[in-house]
């Protein structure tokens, strides 16, 4: 069996969480913080990030965009629908819906992280342009999804669930960040796909 290794809060674990349920494949999950002092994420990566899959004894996979298409291309075996579409442009729309989601990751991350420095080690320039591109995120992402119920397709797809994991960690770390006023359809889908059993199951908590 996979083993997962990752924490309870990374939105980038948590999407690999998701996609492996919306599978429904079977995995066990080790519970692993990189901040801790006796982490052994370095064992697994050299760059001592998570997510991590474990696949057998010599093999692990790293980066939540490589595991989430490789546990995707499994379907060919499973017989399920696909998160990413094999070929074509809305293969690439998906592709790029993660990486704008996962980039609003990136900065809301790095805000947070900035922000448990000492405070006269912080640099509020920093944190500023971090921020300048959570808001152009946002609003490309409401200009993705438009008046549609899904970012590409009449269905989920990952594009919808890495979108989802961002808004779901900035209500988690930045509950002052009122893009649900602002963006009332990031609101809608965020309502509905919240409700599937595969987002409530990985609800980030510390």
């Amino acid at each position: 069996m996979m083993k997962l290794i990752g924490s309870l809060t990374s939105p980038y674990v948590r999407k690999v969480r998701i996609v492996l349920a919306e599978k429904h494949i079977n995995y066990d999950f080790e519970i692993d913080v990189p901040w801790n002092t006796q982490t052994k994420v370095s064992n697994h990566n050299p760059l001592g990030k998570i997510p991590i899959l474990i696949l057998d004894e010599k093999t692990s996979l790293y980066d939540s965009r490589v595991i989430a298409e490789y546990i995707d291309s499994l379907e060919i075996q499973l017989g399920m629908t696909r998160l990413i579409p094999e070929s074509g442009n809305t293969r690439w729309q998906v592709k790029r819906g993660e990486a704008l989601a996962d980039g609003i990751c990136d900065a809301a991350a790095a805000i947070f992280l900035e922000r448990k420095r000492p405070e006269v080690q912080q640099s509020e320039e920093w944190i500023i342009r971090q921020q300048k591109k959570i808001d152009l995120g946002l609003i490309e992402a409401a200009k993705m999804l438009g008046d549609e119920d899904w970012c590409v397709g009449s269905t989920i797809s990952l594009a919808d669930v890495a979108l989802g994991c961002a808004l779901g960690y900035l209500s988690f770390r930045f509950s002052q960040i009122e893009w649900r006023q602002s963006y009332p359809n990031l609101a809608r889908l965020d309502e509905k796909i919240s409700q599937r059993g595969s987002f409530i199951a990985t609800a980030p908590r510390d």
